[in-house]
């Protein structure tokens, strides 16, 4: 009984609470402070960011990357196209990477990072094997060069990110820079965000090839 009476008392107090909430919402609207309410984000959240769209005629967002991409095949770099920049948007970066790969403690496998890439008429065009005049390749596990995807042979797919920072500013920053340096000088002038997705596996029997003299230190397994 003492049991069923607390249940019941619970159930009231929950009703007494929604009532309440229902009576500070205005009329015909959601809650007060919540989306739509005309106000910022609860807790004071940042303001939402241009909704980036890329394209690639490498291979589909989340699909299968061929082996021409690949650090077994030519090691050619993908082209994009970036559209729907934010105002203002004057370059963007590029952090390539391979999610499935844990180097020194928490980091994964650096592929390819690049800053400065120039926005022209509200677009960013990258072309495949080359990057606009102006831009600057930061140095990822091979040097200062790109490195397809090189997970070992085996039936598992990894997944490569290709992040792109939209940025209202260019950077200064040598080509010495790599990923924390890049993060540490984007602070602030991030005006949008999007994410390009690649599964690849060697399930082909190839053998590391590449381009010659990429330079940069030896491949570390399991990329």
């Amino acid at each position: 009984m003492r049991r069923t009476f607390i249940k019941g008392a619970a159930m009231l107090a929950l009703t007494a609470i929604g009532a309440a909430a229902m009576a500070q919402a205005p009329a015909g609207g959601p809650p007060a402070g919540g989306p739509g309410a005309g106000g910022p984000p609860r807790g004071g959240g940042a303001p939402r960011m241009a909704q980036v769209v890329v394209e690639s005629k490498a291979f589909e967002d989340g699909a299968i990357v061929p082996l021409k991409y690949s650090f077994y095949g030519t090691n050619t770099q993908p082209d994009f196209k970036l559209t729907n920049l934010p105002d203002g948007a004057q370059s963007v970066a590029i952090i390539f990477h391979d999610l499935d790969v844990a180097m020194n403690g928490t980091d994964d496998v650096l592929h390819w990072v690049a800053w400065n890439i120039p926005v022209t008429n509200g677009v960013v065009t990258i072309e495949e094997g080359k990057l606009p005049t102006g831009s600057v390749q930061g140095r990822g596990v091979r040097g200062n060069a790109y490195m397809g995807m090189g997970a070992p042979p085996g039936p598992r797919y990894h997944h490569y990110v290709f992040e792109f920072y939209v940025l209202n500013a260019k950077l200064d920053l040598p080509e010495t820079a790599s990923r924390p340096e890049l993060l540490e000088a984007m602070k602030g002038k991030v005006v949008g965000k999007a994410a390009y997705v690649g599964r690849f596996r060697n399930d082909t029997g190839a053998t590391p090839g590449g381009p010659p003299g990429a330079g940069g230190p030896p491949r570390p397994a399991g990329q």
